[in-house]
């Protein structure tokens, strides 16, 4: 089997045996990104000389007896929205093409503390602003199933990058469902933390109150070592929480015997394609199989989230991307004065779809709108976590949906059709108006060979609940044909 296979939880224990060396793994990692990467696009940049001196570091801490813990020596990559000190962060925007961070995000020094040899910085939609990785300022991320498919987002990257096994797991964010959805579409496990749970120091922001630092792994297992490492409170984020984080890897084997599993009948009724839908109801049949108690429930404001996400989104990115004015960072269009280098830079700076987002939030902030929309859309937020809250307060441990409508669309399908894009967060973005954790597990291939997943909300800081769940349905690897 070669090294790039390995899931997180064997290859740590590969590298404890001596079976190999990191050196070895993050060489063979670097030659696969050379050889898939420019069919896929997952990689933005690769930071080829600085893995292979932290996988040297990492080979003598553990001949020295000084390992630092299971991620120790592993190659992974980061969403190309994580500050990392010294590497070129874009956020896949032309407005930041040459920002190079002089610190790092609280999660990824977290890793890099860990032993963790960073492979490079990956693929996204602009500013997190997409669902297909299509927005990028670097080029369309490929679906490693199908290349003329795309492999969701805004983590796009992130997921592709572990499906075709470029790397042994890697962060995105996911403020509306950008890795949750991906991960759907490309047959990995995308987890999403509570919000709170993990730092967003660091992190560049999209929508403030809906950004959460993320996983894209090859099992539950596998997310649960990486989740502890990066979880827990930190001084430089004040949203961070001081909740105890567990050893979320016991929870993988603890099953689901006498979980109270609540399945929403308003996700069955959102348009979800058939193929979809039936594995959504496999999966439900398999948790009373193993033992879960599995009740019909309502969650009567699941249609609203996704206007109101849109609308509060976009009014916190048309914010947060104003301080890219060419003054103080990134692009700088030169101008005869300041008003007019300012509007030449964020015109030729931003993509199309960030500019539509910044103007319907601007839009929506606006005298006169700001009580009409904005406001009104935080009274939605407060019915959609209510909601929740009821759930959870009757006694269930996890709620089961589906992940996204419909399987991984072609390149090009939706880009004309705003609408039709926004329509693939209609599952998932709920969990993030409500700030809750939520898994995405692989379960099966449809007729075209495109992977299926089905998706696991839990309550707030509930993630051991959500592994236990997720690892039982989770299926063996699906491989796409170029792994095959």
């Amino acid at each position: 089997m070669p090294i790039t296979d390995l899931t997180l939880q064997d290859m740590a224990a590969a590298l404890a045996d001596k079976q190999f060396s990191s050196l070895e793994a993050t060489e063979e990692h670097l030659q696969r990104i050379g050889q898939l990467d420019p069919q896929i696009n997952a990689f933005i940049s690769v930071t080829a000389e600085q893995a292979i001196a932290s996988a040297r570091a990492a080979d003598q801490r553990r001949a020295a007896g000084q390992t630092l813990g299971p991620l120790d020596g592993i190659p992974m990559a980061l969403k190309d929205i994580i500050c990392s000190r010294g590497v070129t962060t874009t956020c896949a925007s032309r407005i930041l093409a040459n920002y190079v961070p002089p610190y790092n995000a609280t999660c990824w020094q977290r890793l890099e503390d860990a032993g963790a040899v960073l492979l490079g910085k990956l693929n996204m939609d602009e500013f997190a602003m997409g669902s297909s990785t299509e927005t990028s300022a670097y080029g369309a991320c490929h679906n490693p199933f199908d290349l003329e498919r795309v492999p969701g987002g805004s983590s796009g990257g992130s997921a592709a990058a572990v499906a075709a096994d470029l790397a042994v797991y890697a962060l995105g964010t996911d403020s509306g469902g950008s890795i949750r959805q991906p991960a759907h579409f490309c047959g990995v496990v995308g987890f999403k933390p509570t919000y709170g749970r993990v730092s967003r120091y660091g992190v560049i922001p999209y929508a403030s109150s809906l950004d959460q630092v993320s996983l894209a792994t090859k099992t539950c297992f596998d997310a649960a070592l990486a989740l502890r490492v990066i979880a827990g409170q930190d001084k430089y984020d004040s949203t961070s929480a001081a909740a105890e984080v567990p050893d979320y890897t016991a929870a993988c084997s603890r099953g689901v015997k006498g979980l109270r599993v609540g399945v929403a009948r308003e996700f069955s009724e959102a348009g979800i394609e058939d193929s979809v839908l039936a594995v959504f109801q496999a999966a439900t049949a398999r948790l009373i199989e193993l033992g879960a108690q599995v009740e019909e429930i309502s969650l009567p404001h699941t249609m609203a989230a996704l206007p109101a996400y849109y609308v509060l989104a976009s009014a916190e990115a048309s914010s947060n991307l104003a301080r890219y004015d060419g003054v103080r960072y990134g692009l700088r269009v030169p101008a005869d004065n300041l008003h007019d280098m300012i509007i030449q830079t964020r015109s030729q700076g931003f993509g199309a779809e960030a500019k539509r987002r910044i103007m319907l939030g601007t839009y929506a902030l606006s005298s006169g709108y700001y009580d009409a929309y904005y406001n009104k859309t935080l009274q939605v937020r407060t019915l959609v976590k209510q909601d929740y809250d009821q759930a959870f307060a009757a006694g269930y441990d996890c709620i089961l949906t589906p992940p996204a409508p419909s399987v991984a669309f072609r390149l090009g399908e939706n880009t004309d059709d705003p609408l039709t894009m926004y329509m693939q967060d209609v599952c998932t973005v709920p969990v993030n108006l409500a700030g809750l954790p939520a898994i995405v597990v692989p379960r099966a291939l449809d007729k075209n060979g495109l992977p299926i997943g089905v998706q696991l909300i839990g309550a707030p800081f509930g993630e051991d609940k959500l592994f236990a769940a997720g690892a039982a349905l989770e299926t063996l690897r699906l491989l796409p044909p170029l792994l095959q």
